[in-house]
């Protein structure tokens, strides 16, 4: 496309977009370099996909993959990755992987939670990439096809956008360098006298040079302590002094008051205040007390430290009285947990999150870089000043290790003792890495489109035009992006429009039901704009069982179809796959993919008639991973196993509005009468030769999966595990059950052993128990479920909250309330049980959450 000039005219044909940002027309058009890149939604998104895509037609498409099922192994320690020091960001040569096993040469990819746009690097890196990563990659994926894809990348955040706007559209490397070396020396020629100190000997005397004159030192960082009072004798202290052991390194969490010697706690005492001025507000403020009580200083190449002299006392004085004569951010900080959170200190404006000092070189760095004559070079120096810009501010911890030290991530935290740096330095060196990293990257950036809107609204990008999703979104309320990006955005002059943030936060009046509404409107318009067949990858983190619940549902309500879980081994690196998907304690990646429309319409005809049970079944099958080999074993694939199977067919029916049109019974049989069963597993009769060849080129017998016992569901799966191997007595398999039930959920009311063999498995002559003859596990599975049902109305008929209950009884008779549609019934004895009960299993609460919709 050729370049364009965003005007008025062009924003007012996206304003009324849902996440349209909050900032005047003018400042987004400064921010902007359309059409690749606008600072809000991209009026030229249509035209990009136009020139770069390709129209979709089911009845000439023969695009198939499996899921990628394989092991990644990537490090952080990349120029490129490191270019930014953004809240999250996934290694590209990690996403490489994904998009070169489900793209072609020329495809279209996107990401709507593009975040730092990583996606972007990757699609344009796939294209030319370094020889060590191509080396690599041919050695990992068969038949690679090396060639640039393009990419579309949207996020909520301004800051975001900025940031994958400078990773994917690079500057003049020479003449960056040249135009950021020139600022940063009239910068020191301005300010330079703010960061300097005399050097001194081991005695604290001025050390003086042969032209008779004090030798300068170049301040690295100060050291500022808070101050505070003693709760017993009212005396002022200063926190470095009592409680730093700078021979032990470390921070004594119990100190003495130097005046009356009380033994001390730093939350035992109050801090000490200062009535100043504040210049930029033109009013009085009161802020905590602070003081500096160590330089460390530069000399011809050699660090030193010193205790601030007089001289220091005066300069900083000096500053402390000096208008600012450049224009810095003074926004009062907006509501919010992390962005009010140093209210309590007084500091409440943007600006008094830095030194002063500071302040102005920054300025001056940030004016002159929004006046460069070289707009794309203007903006990279102003993305090495916001790369710098938290490590500027008072955020930088003191770490007394002398290892050096940084923000505390995910937070606006402020310690009682901060080491902010030397701007010039810091923008410097982070100028010289964005450098460098310009020089890896071998692109001009035409291949990517940025936009700064919000996913609930993608209606710029028309229906099944992306041949690909990578995506990594927002994970409950671990990160507040909007309010860690304001100190960012508030020197953009953008900030992000919170409405549709996606996200668990009291603040903005947003609970776990708030967050699965947002992420599945998210999840629907990736769905609508994805070509039928495609793939879409999350990446997702978090910690707590219901927000993976969430997201899950989310992804099947909108019509998504998850074929592969695996979790990310931060440890090791690496990818491994998810045995349940109720229990998830680290990060994922899921694979799901987007069915064809004739499949889904035949199965909307078909509504009632059990053919639509194995018509999912065998176009699930079709896109599960046959044999994953790791090391000298093969995986076993849970898609593949029974309960898992019947859950996908259960909830895609439901998710489709359709009737479920067999029961578990029936469904076990079926799976045993039409596919072939391989290790717990099934497979289509054209995939089961792969599998064995796989399984007898490694000379393995039978794949042996482990299972973690939870909860009653996963106790049988163990039990089917154990006895598959041998028939055993109830003595032999006692003292083993035992051993495994160790993380029961509390409201889990788990079955005696006997209970469960007596309702899963057969007794042979000798007593000992088997599995059954799958021919006959269907009718087992019939009488397990009459019991079941027994059980469950029995929780009906009972009155009050149920504190223990069997959640097999729940789930059974949640599926046949379904089918009688009594759904009011189910949204009943829903509230009747604790509320992690619902939120914690994925099928209780698809039952209950749409079943809510419809009394509602």
């Amino acid at each position: 496309m050729e370049p364009r000039k965003l005007t008025s005219a062009d924003i007012d044909k996206v304003r009324h977009i849902e996440g349209f940002p909050i900032a005047t027309d003018d400042a987004i058009i400064e921010l902007s370099d359309a059409p690749y890149y606008t600072a809000c939604p991209n009026p030229f998104i249509e035209d990009f996909i136009a020139e770069n895509g390709t129209a979709y037609d089911e009845s000439s498409d023969s695009y198939h993959r499996e899921p990628f099922a394989a092991d990644v192994t990537i490090g952080k320690n990349d120029l490129i990755y490191n270019a930014h020091s953004y809240h999250t960001k996934v290694p590209y040569k990690a996403i490489m992987r994904y998009i070169l096993h489900y793209t072609n040469p020329g495809d279209l990819i996107f990401d709507g939670f593009c975040g730092t746009g990583m996606t972007g690097v990757a699609a344009q890196m796939c294209g030319n990439p370094d020889p060590e990563t191509k080396l690599q990659l041919q050695t990992e994926i068969e038949d690679v096809q090396w060639g640039e894809r393009r990419a579309i990348l949207s996020d909520l955040s301004p800051m975001a956008t900025f940031i994958s706007r400078n990773y994917n559209h690079p500057a003049d490397a020479a003449l960056y360098d040249e135009t950021a070396d020139a600022v940063l020396r009239r910068c020191e020629q301005r300010y330079g006298w703010m960061f300097e100190t005399n050097h001194v000997d081991a005695q604290g005397n001025p050390v003086i040079g042969i032209d008779g004159k004090p030798i300068m030192g170049i301040v690295n960082h100060v050291l500022w302590s808070d101050v505070f009072i003693c709760p017993h004798c009212s005396s002022e202290f200063v926190f470095w002094d009592v409680a730093v052991d700078q021979e032990a390194c470390k921070v004594r969490d119990v100190f003495s008051c130097p005046s009356c010697g009380s033994q001390l706690k730093k939350q035992d005492c109050e801090h000490a205040w200062n009535i100043q001025y504040d210049m930029e507000l033109g009013e009085e403020t009161r802020m905590i007390m602070q003081r500096p009580v160590v330089i460390n200083y530069t000399v011809s190449g050699r660090r030193y430290e010193k205790t601030p002299d007089a001289d220091d006392v005066r300069r900083f004085a000096k500053i402390d009285h000096q208008s600012i004569d450049t224009w810095i951010p003074t926004s009062r900080m907006p509501e919010g947990k992390e962005s009010r959170r140093n209210d309590q200190f007084g500091i409440t404006h943007v600006h008094q999150f830095y030194p002063r000092a500071s302040l102005f070189e920054m300025g001056y760095v940030w004016k002159e870089a929004r006046e460069a004559a070289d707009k794309r070079v203007g903006h990279h120096l102003m993305f090495a000043h916001s790369a710098a810009n938290q490590y500027l501010s008072k955020m930088r911890r003191y770490r007394p290790d002398k290892k050096g030290g940084g923000p505390l991530s995910g937070t606006l935290y402020i310690s009682s003792l901060m080491t902010p740096p030397n701007p010039v330095l810091s923008i410097r060196r982070n100028s010289k890495t964005i450098s460098q990293a310009m020089g890896i990257e071998h692109f001009d950036g035409t291949s990517v489109c940025i936009s700064t809107n919000s996913l609930t609204d993608a209606s710029l990008i028309p229906d099944n035009t992306i041949d690909y999703v990578f995506t990594d979104p927002p994970f409950g309320g671990n990160l507040n992006y909007s309010e860690l990006n304001f100190l960012w955005e508030d020197w953009l002059g953008v900030h992000t429009d919170d409405g549709d943030e996606a996200i668990i936060c009291d603040t903005q009046g947003k609970g776990l039901p708030e967050y699965q509404e947002l992420m599945t409107q998210c999840f629907a318009s990736y769905y609508r704009v994805l070509k039928p067949g495609r793939w879409m990858t999350v990446e997702f983190h978090n910690s707590k069982n219901a927000v993976w619940n969430s997201i899950q549902e989310a992804l099947q309500r909108a019509g998504f179809i998850i074929a592969d879980v695996r979790t990310l081994d931060k440890k090791q690196g690496s990818f491994k796959q998810v045995t349940t998907t109720s229990a998830v304690k680290q990060d994922l990646v899921i694979s799901a993919y987007k069915p064809k429309e004739s499949f889904v319409n035949d199965l909307m005809l078909q509504a009632g008639n059990e053919e639509t049970a194995w018509a999912f079944v065998a176009q699930y099958l079709e896109n599960l991973p046959v044999a994953v080999r790791r090391g000298d074993s093969i995986e076993t694939i849970a898609e593949r196993q029974s309960y898992l199977l019947f859950d996908r067919m259960v909830a895609f029916h439901i998710m489709q509005g359709l009737p479920v049109p067999i029961d578990s019974a029936d469904f076990y049989r079926g799976l045993d009468d039409r596919y072939v069963k391989r290790d717990e597993m099934y497979f289509l009769a054209s995939q089961v030769t792969e599998y064995d060849t796989a399984r007898l080129k490694l000379g393995i017998e039978s794949v042996q999966f482990a299972l973690l016992v939870t909860n009653e569901k996963t106790a049988i799966g163990w039990l089917y595990q154990l006895l598959s191997n041998e028939p055993m007595t109830y003595q032999r398999i006692q003292p083993m059950f035992m051993q495994e039930v160790k993380k029961v959920d509390r409201y889990e009311a788990m079955p005696e052993l006997a209970v469960l063999l007596e309702e899963n498995f057969l007794q042979d002559e000798k007593g000992r128990w088997y599995v059954p003859d799958t021919k006959k596990e269907g009718d087992i599975a019939k009488l397990r479920e009459k019991s079941l049902l027994r059980e469950f109305d029995g929780y009906l008929k009972s009155k009050g909250k149920l504190k223990l209950f069997r959640s097999e009884a729940i789930r059974v008779g949640f599926s046949h309330l379904w089918k009688e549609k009594n759904y009011q019934a189910i949204v009943d004895l829903a509230n009747r049980l604790p509320a992690a009960t619902i939120q914690e299993d994925p099928n209780l609460l698809m039952y209950y959450d749409i079943s809510l919709s419809r009394v509602g």
